[in-house]
């Protein structure tokens, strides 16, 4: 079968033009797949062409996986034609696909922009509060069983010591209480994950007001790979380094610039990923910009 590339990442694309990629199939979903690249251990992702553009991923012409044929551990190999082979059936052509570049846009420094950014926080939290999906971060009214109230409450918990740390400039605690979040709570990417995704790519924007020292990141590189799954640990280690799907780019874009009525859309498709994590994302990003705008200026905390 020959499937057509539409877009992908420009470093996923760069590698398959080199024809620098070899490795197996990770795992299969409906609307993903995952390859583990055996170069440098890395996971990489074919989306069909309901997702957005990601870090390391590469979208396709199809409605889904289930029914390809394909297998755990099958061959992924390039070849000199940029085309990227899967097992024995499935080959995608890539030399027409739109390169995807993320960048996460720059934190205001003028005070009109600050007062917009709060504006849209603040329709944000309430938007969340009204739509937000419940079971992860956010605690539902009526959880399904006592093990989600009691997920809800640790995860709600652990985030807002780690908030309070961070407001306090307590780093060395706020590292540790970032830490204690990884791998914890519902979903393929645990709510906790979730949460610090979100809260990474505020602290990775341009121009941020309070910025993190590096160890703070290094350790949740670092404990991701013991603590959580490689699919949701991939996403953390591409967060820390400010590459985020481009759903997100473009709701940190709004937040700094648009208006509410351009933002219902974007929190819109934010929400619908998976069952709790577009929420869980969006309460980390909150957390992150209440604690910039708390901070003002543009000095960085001090590196711990």
């Amino acid at each position: 079968m020959y499937i057509q590339a539409l877009s992908g990442d420009a470093g996923f694309l760069e590698r398959l033009a080199r024809a620098n990629f070899s490795g197996t199939v990770h795992s299969i979903f409906e609307r993903t797949i995952n390859l583990k690249c055996s170069e440098n251990g890395e996971l990489y992702t074919i989306g069909n062409h309901q997702l957005d553009n990601a870090p390391n991923t590469l979208i396709i012409d199809v409605k889904g996986f289930s029914e390809l044929g394909l297998s755990v551990n099958a061959p992924v190999i390039t070849e000199d034609d940029s085309s990227l082979v899967i097992g024995a059936n499935i080959r995608i052509w890539t030399q027409q696909a739109t390169k995807w570049e993320g960048e996460l846009p720059s934190y205001p420094c003028d005070i009109e922009g600050v007062d917009v950014l709060r504006r849209n926080v603040a329709f944000t939290k309430n938007y969340v509060d009204v739509y937000g999906k419940t079971g992860g971060m956010k605690m539902s009214s009526q959880p399904a069983n006592p093990f989600e109230k009691e997920m809800s409450r640790m995860l709600i918990q652990r985030a807002g010591m780690l908030s309070d740390d961070l407001a306090n400039k307590r780093i060395e605690s706020a590292t540790q209480h970032a830490i204690s979040l990884i791998g914890l709570g519902p979903g393929l990417t645990p709510s906790g994950d979730d949460f610090l995704v979100g809260l990474c790519s505020v602290y990775k924007m341009q121009n941020i007001s309070s910025c993190l020292s590096c160890p703070f990141f290094d350790e949740i590189v670092r404990s991701s790979q013991a603590l959580t799954n490689e699919i949701s640990a991939i996403t953390l280690k591409k967060a820390v380094h400010g590459q985020v799907r481009e759903s997100l780019n473009d709701l940190l874009s709004c937040m700094v610039s648009g208006s509410m009525e351009e933002l219902v859309p974007v929190l819109d498709k934010i929400i619908g990923i998976g069952s709790s994590s577009g929420t869980d994302i969006l309460l980390g990003i909150l957390c992150g910009l209440e604690r910039n705008l708390e901070a003002g200026g543009n000095v960085c905390l001090p590196k711990s």
